[in-house]
């Protein structure tokens, strides 16, 4: 254990050696990658400030029933509890609406309380409504439509409306921009790993000959691979720091702008930054990038001088 603790601290210690010898050099790829990380990571903060801003706009998703011109009073009556046993565990809001109230109310509203009058009896069905208060989330929306067709089938149904076409439409939206976000992040991984394969190939052609001697005195190939694995993963590491921190600084201008547009709306909605679970993932992400990076040069370039 004290040999293999021993011979990681020899890597690490010649990692930032090596690095030491040209911090400028470090330093300008550290950006390049940074730079590469900071739509991703944006992205992602974005993301994640969105989503339970969206779990909050999908609340309260409503169903309209009407029952059909020949169901009896009692009979629409009787069709709470299978109403009920249908929106178990949705924590269902369900109001009845007689057809007196529902005429009423379209005299009222409409303006038309005249010409209502003139048909005589009323042409409006008993119905119900009701409001989904537990479909938190907007991927939950199309729950809705399984429920409504559910109560579609029960007997005495004319018409069933549902209201979470919208609720369906920011799912749709958030799952696009998980997608783009998807194929940003795996795009500009790509290029991450590109300019780390080209740093450690920059470095591996410095040092041939320090490599031959060193194989010459019987070095494994472990003890000299094992230092560039630690300069890609270092590069990536501080490049992901980096960019992490033009991404929180980037929100406090942001957030200006936003609390004068939110205070429009009655709203105190600000981006926050990403907890440190998600920061530590990212950062690992970022090192793990590198060291890929690395492997993929060392293994390449290393095998030819063999």
């Amino acid at each position: 254990m004290k040999s293999w603790l021993r011979q990681h601290r020899y890597a690490i210690g010649a990692a930032l050696g090596n690095l030491g010898k040209a911090p400028g050099s470090f330093l300008f790829n550290v950006i390049v990658v940074a730079i590469a990380l900071t739509l991703p990571f944006a992205g992602l903060t974005l993301l994640d400030n969105v989503r339970p801003m969206s779990q909050q706009l999908s609340v309260d998703p409503e169903i309209s029933l009407f029952t059909t011109p020949a169901t009896t009073r009692d009979a629409a009556l009787a069709m709470e509890n299978p109403i009920r046993a249908i929106l178990k565990g949705t924590e269902p809001s369900i109001v009845f609406v007689p057809r007196e109230k529902a005429l009423a109310t379209l005299k009222a509203k409409s303006g038309l309380a005249d010409v209502l009058d003139t048909l005589g009896d009323n042409p409006l069905p008993d119905g119900y409504v009701m409001k989904l208060g537990a479909l938190h989330g907007a991927a939950e929306g199309g729950n809705v439509d399984a429920l409504a067709a559910q109560l579609r089938a029960l007997p005495g149904v004319d018409t069933v409306q549902v209201d979470s076409a919208w609720v369906k439409r920011l799912a749709a939206l958030l799952g696009v921009l998980r997608l783009a976000l998807l194929l940003l992040a795996a795009t500009l991984g790509m290029v991450v790993i590109a300019v780390v394969f080209n740093t450690v190939r920059l470095q591996v052609l410095t040092q041939r000959e320090e490599i031959t001697v060193s194989k010459l005195l019987g070095a494994t190939d472990n003890f000299i691979h094992r230092p560039f694995y630690y300069t890609g993963a270092l590069l990536g590491l501080a490049a992901g720091g980096v960019a992490l921190g033009a991404v929180a600084l980037a929100l406090r201008p942001l957030n200006t702008a936003i609390a004068e547009f939110a205070r429009l709306y009655a709203s105190e909605f600000q981006l926050a930054p990403l907890d440190p679970l998600a920061i530590a993932a990212l950062l690992a992400i970022s090192a793990a990038l590198g060291l890929v990076g690395a492997l993929l040069s060392v293994q390449r370039h290393l095998a030819r001088l063999n």
